[in-house]
């Protein structure tokens, strides 16, 4: 007698994610929104500080950093997401919608 359970999503919620496809759709998304909010909180925070510190050389070179930073940052999440497309198009495989 065999003791077996079908798996399927209902019975394990773990198997809505049959490959990596379904979790990079799920995950980069989410990734991008939240990379994004934090490139705006930062360059709206570094475009407050070269108005407001405008004498202070210091917190003028700190600011024009942490904006040239931000900038850095989305350049990166954005190359990732095209990495992700461009690898996904070679094997033939569609990980991202």
């Amino acid at each position: 007698m065999v003791y077996a359970l079908t798996i399927d999503s209902t019975t394990f919620p773990a198997a809505k994610f049959s490959n990596i496809g379904t979790v990079l759709n799920i995950v980069l998304p989410l990734t991008m929104a939240g990379a994004a909010m934090i490139f705006l909180a930062m360059t709206l925070m570094a475009a407050f500080n070269i108005i407001t510190h405008g004498d202070n050389p210091d917190a003028l070179k700190k600011a024009y950093s942490s904006l040239i930073f931000s900038v850095v940052g989305i350049l990166i999440v954005m190359s990732s997401y095209l990495v992700v497309r461009v690898i996904g198009g070679i094997i033939g495989a569609q990980l991202l919608p």
